[in-house]
């Protein structure tokens, strides 16, 4: 059997078992040992899995994602995601729109301290959305709002995607956190622009709020600096070469919990929890890693991104034709694929092929993360749609996809522009080596 075939059934089934509703986790692990053993010999797979889970889950660069994920909860705890929306509510709500945009800023400050997507969506959607309805905005832009700037979650760092996507490909993991400082706030500033446009369009969607007083404004600031300000000793610190990613990390959790104290949100019970919570979602994390670890091994011992490699020089297509063919497959996937098991599942297979025509692995690794970003939210099955329909309940989803429409316009313009000027992504990490 050739290496089409192989990897062609390799896929279906993967894609099979996730439909049958098996964890794309073990649909990825079961398949990837099972071509291994009858590709190459039952010795290698099971000396495989008997070596992978261990090796790959002790290396010391993934104990950030423990860290950063117990940050991410003990805020959401300390009911952070209130206090943004308050203070950006204060400052711009009362203009037209304004809840809007005061949503995705405050999505963006919750995502650099979440590190999730969905985390960032889903505890957004509980705050923001009850009061844009209050003042009258339409369902769809509210919703709409909410899963957009969830996605802010997986790029803005730190970014629990840019932690594998830098283990996977050997690439600096604080580069890419520093990488994804200017696509962050080009993101937000094209989200702002596209709910100026709706609002201009048809202001009874997104009317004003009441004007909030400048002393009220300024208490707002007492309450959110202190976290405010640990994000810029994180990002300074990296930025300056004073601490690592790791290190970092621990910095994040440690000063997310002293937070969580001052606020007096944070006992015993609730510590335990939040405990329990970063425990099983990094569980979750590393057993999907394991699952494409593996099959990322049997794809590379039968040849596949050699195969695909060189049937691209034979088609003749240039560098960027790779790039935007790239940009549909992962449009495709994630019609049916979570952010986290596109980029283990591709990337093996996608960067050696990049890297090899001369593109930066760090720029391709935040074009990797923005594209997955937009199929967040890209119907009919983007994941951060379902997340509100699921927190909200009573929104219709065509209310959601008619919505949402104005942000994947923005999404497509900054990839654009991020392929157009690779600059904007590589500038920062230049300065700071």
């Amino acid at each position: 059997m050739g290496v089409w075939e192989a990897s062609g059934i390799a896929f279906l089934a993967v894609f099979g078992l996730m439909m049958a509703g098996m964890p794309i986790a073990f649909a990825m692990l079961i398949v990837g040992l099972g071509g291994i053993w009858l590709a190459i010999s039952d010795r290698t797979a099971m000396g495989m899995i008997g070596q992978l889970p261990f090796s790959s889950t002790m290396s010391y660069e993934l104990s950030v994602i423990p860290m950063f994920i117990l940050m991410g909860v003990l805020v959401t705890k300390a009911r952070m995601s209130q206090d943004l929306y308050r203070l950006c509510h204060g400052f711009i709500g009362h203009r037209r729109g304004g809840l809007a945009s005061a949503t995705i800023l405050a999505c963006g400050g919750f995502s650099a301290l979440s590190g999730s997507s969905i985390a960032t969506a889903a505890t957004m959607a509980k705050v923001a959305i009850p009061e844009m309805r209050r003042y009258g905005y339409s369902d769809g832009l509210a919703a709409s709002t909410v899963a957009a700037g969830g996605t802010l979650g997986i790029l803005i760092p730190p970014s629990v995607i840019l932690v594998l996507y830098g283990i996977a490909t050997g690439t600096d993991i604080g580069q890419l956190f520093i990488a994804g400082i200017v696509p962050g706030i080009l993101a937000i500033l094209l989200y702002l622009a596209a709910i100026w446009i709706i609002a201009w369009a048809d202001p009874a969607s997104a009317p004003a709020a009441p004007r909030v007083g400048w002393g009220e404004r300024l208490s707002y600031f007492r309450t959110v600096g202190p976290i405010l300000l640990l994000f810029v000793l994180i990002i300074g610190g990296l930025y300056m070469g004073a601490f690592t990613p790791t290190e970092a990390g621990g910095m994040g959790a440690a000063g997310a919990l002293i937070f969580a104290i001052w606020r007096r949100s944070l006992n015993v019970p609730v510590f335990v929890e939040a405990l329990i919570e970063t425990v099983t979602t990094t569980a979750a994390l590393f057993l999907v890693l394991i699952g494409a670890l593996v099959f990322s091994n049997f794809i590379n011992l039968i040849g596949l991104p050699q195969a695909v490699s060189d049937l691209i020089v034979s088609l003749g297509l240039s560098p960027w034709m790779v790039i935007l063919l790239i940009f549909a497959i992962y449009l495709v996937l994630g019609m049916f694929m979570e952010s986290l098991s596109m980029i283990l599942l591709t990337i093996p297979i996608f960067f050696p092929i990049v890297t090899g025509m001369g593109f930066d692995p760090i720029w391709f690794g935040i074009f990797a993360v923005m594209v997955t970003e937009l199929s967040l939210v890209t119907p009919p099955v983007g994941l951060n749609l379902f997340v509100i329909r699921s927190v909200i309940g009573n929104v219709s989803i065509g209310a959601i996809y008619r919505g949402i429409l104005p942000f994947i316009a923005a999404d497509i313009v900054r990839i654009l522009i991020i392929i157009l000027f690779p600059a904007l992504v590589l500038f920062l990490p230049m300065t700071a080596r």
